[in-house]
């Protein structure tokens, strides 16, 4: 479950930066014939393109930033029985939900947690924290596991970054459109594009993406119950509950993963407030009522 934060920074960086070149280039000047007014279609079309292009490198990108970033150790051959059984979880699991065999991985973090990532439900990565390892018994692990498998196999990934992909487009856009209402109307420019276009536009794209992320982190959060299902399912609802209860037991442990990485994880910490609307996962406790709620369906 760690996947959103890392996938969210990669692309805001990604957007930025590509925003900066194309205006030191002189690419993606969106003015009409008469050089006062912005081509409204021209920018849109523009925008989608490098929206889209934006969210599916981030997706590309991911597994092995994630891999990188967290240091995972791949199980290529297993070094010991705990390694044995963990792979073979995950090939069992991969199976019954009818997705690729993920590779799977041990990170060095004391915390419990876990994670899946990749751009297709059969290039994918499923890791778990050593931590994780050591302190849960079989049956928490296999139904972590499962909530992982769960969002590979239901294509969280891929619908985010679709999802991103138009929000990236519409934050492009109305970045520019703030950007030449400034360069106009505050500044005064009354031809071409002035450095405040290009200044203003930065800064409102910066400003708007993080702002559109609450809307990723919405679906992120519907995505988790769904996740937590699949948890129930393949490996059991006891040991998903369990998982949660144990989780929510070490939930005020510093969080351990890079903060890009923390909405990947099986627990995204905790927040209130206005922050709240920046979780990727919500509360524990009504994640297991949940789970509990639809044993008695």
């Amino acid at each position: 479950m760690k996947r959103i934060g890392l996938f969210l920074m990669t692309n805001l960086a990604i957007i930025v930066i590509a925003s900066i070149t194309l205006s030191l280039l002189g690419v993606g000047s969106f003015l009409d014939e008469s050089g006062t007014g912005l081509d409204l279609r021209n920018l849109l079309i523009f925008c989608f393109i490098f929206g889209m292009m934006g969210s599916f490198l981030s997706l590309l990108l991911s597994k092995k930033i994630a891999m990188w970033t967290t240091k995972v150790q791949l199980i290529d051959q297993p070094r010991n029985r705990q390694e044995e059984w963990l792979k073979n979880i995950v090939v069992e699991q991969a199976e019954a939900a009818g997705i690729g065999v993920p590779d799977v991985g041990i990170f060095p973090a004391q915390q419990a947690n876990a994670f899946a990532t990749g751009w297709n439900r059969n290039s994918a990565l499923v890791a778990v924290s050593a931590g994780m390892m050591q302190r849960f018994d079989q049956g928490e692990i296999e139904a972590v596991v499962g909530h992982e498998i769960g969002h590979i196999a239901n294509g969280d990934m891929i619908t985010l970054a679709l999802m991103q992909g138009v929000i990236n487009t519409f934050v492009m856009f109305l970045a520019r459109v703030i950007g030449f209402v400034v360069d106009r109307m505050i500044l005064k420019n009354d031809r071409g594009l002035g450095i405040g276009f290009y200044l203003t536009t930065i800064v409102a794209e910066i400003i708007l993406a993080i702002l559109a992320s609450t809307i990723v982190m919405w679906f992120s959060r519907v995505r988790e119950f769904h996740a937590d299902e699949a948890g129930a399912r393949l490996g059991s609802r006891e040991g998903m509950i369990a998982a949660l209860q144990r989780l929510q037991r070490e939930v005020e442990a510093p969080n351990q993963l890079p903060e890009s990485m923390q909405a990947f994880g099986i627990t995204g910490g905790k927040r209130e407030g206005l922050k709240a609307l920046f979780m990727s996962h919500p509360p524990l406790d009504k994640r297991i009522a949940a789970l509990r709620s639809n044993a008695k369906a």
